[in-house]
Parts: structure tokens; sequence; C-alpha cells
């Protein structure tokens, strides 16, 4: 099975882990309403469904949410204390060892362990309680998919499961919101699918990369997950040396390295950033830059653009998730490379 044909089967991953993971996302709301914060463990595509959960656990349910650095839970280090928290173990495989590590020193230290992995049996999965299974179905393809898609949709689902428990002594227009952010989020498998309608535009606003050798990868808030998993896989896909920024950090330094022809995507869509990213646009574009931008909004200033239905503001890193990977298995192509071997990286990563 090809990563074209993995990337195509998003719409049925993502509908099958929201069906399958409703009482887990009950529990999981349960266990944070009586935590101080949430420690989420992850590496590569999962850490980026990592930086997403701290965008929508942190504005949806109020919680902060941190990232582990897993290697100062192995056997050398002292590991850092939990204290507090509900651990969250994100990873496509559940096979990486320092990912484990954490899980188990959470277990030791008597904390709160939720895992969201495709593979619920694997070594990581066996200290969750609740696992979230993605039921994304085996993925071969090196670069991660459709298992980061449905990782997106488990954080999201967490999200809503997190609402209802509350919602049960709020008042009646928090109920009316749960019910809405519900609606908003299963109705994402369509928007998918009309999301992968649009390849010929993504093929052909790729094309603008063909000759690049770097570029840097914008967006702001929700977006800071949909960044660097571009940038990601634009490096392991077209070795083009991808570095992802908020918008805000770019202008503090990264600016100045935009000069005539240089490559910059962006992520902008409808909401509280997409004044700042389109009046930063607009200042690349007159300093020559070559701007490509997937954007919801037509008007978006940029030299080639790839549009995406709207959503919510806080799901639109899953609707772009499928454009993002298309773009960077496009430009794969174009550049006489084989998407299906990336040199030097294997299916499954175990790092300690």
């Amino acid at each position: 099975m090809s990563m074209l044909s993995e990337l195509m089967e998003q719409p049925d991953a993502v509908r099958r882990c929201l069906d399958a993971n409703q009482a887990q996302a009950t529990e999981f709301a349960e266990l944070v309403a009586a935590a101080d914060h949430v420690v989420i463990a992850a590496r590569g595509t999962s850490d980026n469904a990592a930086r997403y959960a701290q965008y929508v656990w942190g504005s949806k349910l109020g919680l902060s949410v941190g990232l582990t650095a897993p290697s100062l839970f192995g056997q050398r280090n002292r590991a850092p204390s939990l204290a507090g928290a509900v651990v969250v173990g994100i990873s496509q495989s559940g096979e990486s060892p320092d990912l484990v590590a954490v899980l188990e020193s959470a277990r030791h230290q008597g904390c709160p362990s939720v895992v969201i992995t495709n593979h619920p049996d694997s070594p990581l999965g066996r200290f969750g309680d609740p696992v979230m299974a993605l039921c994304a179905g085996e993925e071969r393809s090196v670069a991660a998919t459709k298992t980061y898609t449905a990782q997106l949709a488990a954080v999201a689902l967490c999200a809503v499961g997190s609402t209802a428990a509350h919602d049960m002594a709020a008042a009646e227009e928090m109920a009316v919101a749960h019910e809405s952010a519900a609606a908003e989020l299963y109705g994402m498998p369509e928007v998918l699918e009309d999301v992968l309608k649009t390849a010929h535009t993504i093929e052909a606003a790729a094309g603008g990369l063909i000759d690049a050798d770097r570029c840097v990868v914008i967006g702001r808030g929700f977006h800071q997950a949909t960044i660097y998993e571009w940038a990601l896989k634009l490096q392991e896909l077209t070795y083009v040396l991808a570095q992802a920024y908020s918008a805000a950090d770019f202008l503090h330094g990264p600016v100045a390295v935009v000069e005539p022809g240089f490559c910059v995507l962006m992520v902008a869509t409808s909401g509280t950033h997409l004044e700042s990213l389109t009046e930063l646009s607009e200042q690349l574009l007159q300093r020559g830059a070559h701007v490509v931008a997937i954007s919801d909004e037509e008007s978006f200033p940029c030299s080639q653009r790839v549009l995406i239905p709207k959503v919510a503001e806080w799901l639109a890193p899953i609707a772009v998730a499928p454009a993002m990977q298309l773009f960077a298995h496009s430009l794969a192509v174009a550049r006489g490379l084989d998407p299906e071997t990336p040199r030097g990286l294997s299916k499954v990563t175990r790092t300690k």
C-alpha cells in the first residue's frame, strides 16, 4: 500500500477513531477534572499532534499542557516529578523505549496515564488507562499520514468529551456550545473528503518549490502543530530544509532571511490570527518572496493558493492535514524522488 492510497483513507480513519473512542474521551474528562495539568510524551509526527493538544486542551479546557523531555526519564537520570499531572503518551507504533519510560515513571509516581496509539497492545499501550486506539488500519508508508490525522481527531474528541463531563452542572449555553463543538468535530470526515478532491490544485502549488533547497513554514495558534508537521513532511520526503516558525517568532529575527525568490509556506485559515498573517504575507510579497498558502480565504494574498473548506478555527489543523501531506508527496514526485522510500528512514523509530 502506498503513501498516496493511505493518505486517501483519512476520512474513514477519522470516522472510525471518533466512533470508537467516545467512552475513552469521557474517561479522559474524569481524569483531567481531578488533575492540575497535563504532560505529554511523544516523538516525531506524534509530537506535532501533542502541539495541537497544547492549544486545544488549553483553549477548550483551560488546562496547562506541557511536553516532556523523554531523555530525562532514562535509567541514568532521576525522573522529573509528574505530581498532579495526567500523563499522555502519543505514538503511532507505541514502540519507542523513551516514551515507554515516561509512562512507566508516571505509574511509579502514581499518576494516571492515557495512551493514544494505533497499536493498543504495544509496550506503550500497556501503560494506558484508558487507551485510545486510532483505528486507522495498518500504516505501511514510512511517512505518517492517516495516523497523524486520527491523532488530531482523538485529541479533539478528548476536548469534546471533557466539555460533556463538565457540562452536567453547567449553564444551558455551555451545553449548547458542547453540542455545537461535537457536531463540528463529527462533520470532519466529510470535510476531509472535500480537501482530498483538491489534489490537482495542490500538485500545481507544490511545483513552485521544485527547485528550492530551503524554505520556511509559517502559521499561528492552533496551526503550530500544522507548520511543524508540514516542515517535517517536506524534510523527510523532499529533502528541502524546511524550518517552522510561529508568525510572531518569525518577525523576531528570522524574517531577515527573506530575499527575492525565497520560498515561504503559510497556513492561514479564518480566525484569531488571519489579519496578522495577511499583513505578514503582504510584507513578504513586497520583498519578492514566493508565498504558497493553504487557506480558506480566496482573497488571502499569496503567489499560489491551496483553498480548503472553512471549518471551526480549533478544527482547522485536521482539515489542513491532508492538504500539506499531498503537497509534500507531490513535491517529492516532481523532484524525481520516491516518497515510499525516504532515505535513512524506517517505519518504526525506537529512541532511548
